[in-house]
């Protein structure tokens, strides 16, 4: 079995506590020794994980990136197929929140975006397995961790994933520039799949045909539109804003 090398203290460090099995072995920059490093070396000694020393120079041939003087050898990435989909909701109490990327291919988007869904407390980001970013090392270090607890999940077909989650009781909101509706007037407190489509090209038309809404992000400056990481945490967080205040107004009418 091939192993693939994670790396950066975040992502190593969200191994080590979620995954430690998948860790074979965590590499340390000769020097390194402060506090968060310790921290990690005692997680590491906790489940039984070698570790060992490199030159930063053989580190740096290693992986593509800034690994801040820490490489792991890990067993290979995780992605969950669509099955997963029906067992997380049927495990999950109250409204559900999913995350759709529609063909998001940079591997920094969907770090970002990755780490913005946990953050916001989406269930699972969602993607087609074909023309989209996978989990990679690039992937891991920018989600910062998020990689190693939020389920990403690779669907054959889309359109037919949307339906399914339809008949369960989700409502498929869509973002479009054209559309009228703000995404701070749509209600998203509700069983939601938030759509984000692909860098500069938006939703693909198969996709956008089974949105129950579409809404965009008023844009206040001489930008027309933002990042899709950028706008992907502004709509996930206005969600939290949201179901947070109706759980406020609940609480107090109990």
């Amino acid at each position: 079995m091939s192993l693939e090398k994670i790396y950066g203290v975040h992502a190593v460090e969200a191994l080590l506590r979620h995954h430690p099995k998948r860790v074979k072995q965590v590499w340390l920059a000769e020097g390194r020794s402060e506090p968060r490093v310790q921290a990690l070396v005692e997680l590491a000694n906790q489940n039984k994980v070698a570790i060992g020393q490199a030159e930063r120079r053989e580190m740096d041939v290693w992986v593509e990136g800034v690994h801040q003087g820490v490489v792991a050898d890990v067993s290979p990435s995780q992605v969950w197929g669509e099955a997963m989909l029906d067992e997380l909701l049927d495990r999950t109490e109250g409204a559900p929140l999913l995350l759709v990327l529609d063909g998001v291919t940079d591997p920094h988007n969907l770090g970002a975006c990755l780490r913005s869904a946990d953050a916001a407390g989406a269930l699972a980001v969602i993607v087609p397995k074909d023309k989209s970013a996978t989990l990679t090392p690039v992937v891991r270090k920018v989600a910062c961790g998020a990689a190693e607890v939020i389920p990403l999940v690779a669907v054959t077909n889309l359109a037919r994933t949307l339906e399914k989650l339809q008949q369960r009781g989700l409502w498929v909101v869509g973002t479009a520039g054209e559309a009228e509706v703000s995404i701070y007037d749509q209600d998203l407190t509700g069983p939601t799949i938030l759509i984000m489509g692909a860098e500069g090209k938006g939703m693909r038309r198969l996709t956008r045909e089974h949105c129950d809404y579409l809404v965009h992000l008023p844009m206040a400056g001489s930008v027309s539109s933002l990042n899709v990481s950028v706008a992907t945490g502004v709509c996930l967080f206005e969600a939290q804003r949201q179901r947070g205040a109706k759980k406020a107004v609940a609480s107090r009418k109990s």
